[in-house]
């Protein structure tokens, strides 16, 4: 069973469809919207301040959402896939947007809808990104944004969707 728990008086909103992998931890104040699967040891830690992810999210195993205590908030729009141990900490990422494998997203950055990061990268804080495909530590843009771009992204999320049934079908 994965561990939802409560913290300061603030419950875990899961919305509806959702796939929780039996050792996920989602603690405090977060919320999830539908269609979203959150995979085998992911980590979302509101305990200092919000966690908010859109519909049709994937944070993928070993992925780790977290915050600054009173400075900054994870916020993650719609059609959006987290790859594996990839970290989410204080950021805010747009919708149609997938986060590379390893990947590291630094407190007060910004991604932009249909963005790419690719696998390793880190974007350091306070980052204001465009649209495009980000590489390297740190991130720098190496393609710019297009339709084909944001149409990988969102076909990575998409694929989860199909994947989280699976698992949702079996239980």
């Amino acid at each position: 069973m994965a561990i939802i728990r409560p913290l300061n008086g603030i419950a875990p909103k899961i919305g509806r469809n959702c796939f929780i992998a039996e050792n996920a931890a989602i603690i405090g104040d977060v919320e999830i919207g539908d269609d979203c699967s959150i995979w085998y040891g992911a980590v979302l830690r509101g305990d200092v301040n919000p966690i908010r992810l859109g519909n049709r999210v994937n944070i993928q195993d070993g992925a780790v959402l977290h915050t600054l205590h009173r400075k900054s908030v994870v916020e993650i729009g719609d059609d959006v896939s987290v790859g594996h141990n990839a970290v989410v900490h204080g950021a805010r990422v747009g919708s149609n947007v997938l986060v590379g494998m390893g990947a590291v997203i630094m407190d007060g950055a910004e991604v932009a809808d249909g963005t790419v990061i690719a696998a390793g990268a880190v974007v350091l804080s306070n980052s204001r990104l465009e649209p495009g495909v980000y590489a390297g530590v740190p991130a720098r843009k190496v393609k710019d944004g297009s339709p084909a771009v944001t149409e990988s992204a969102r076909n990575n999320a998409l694929g989860y969707m199909e994947y989280k049934e699976w698992f949702l079908e079996q239980n």
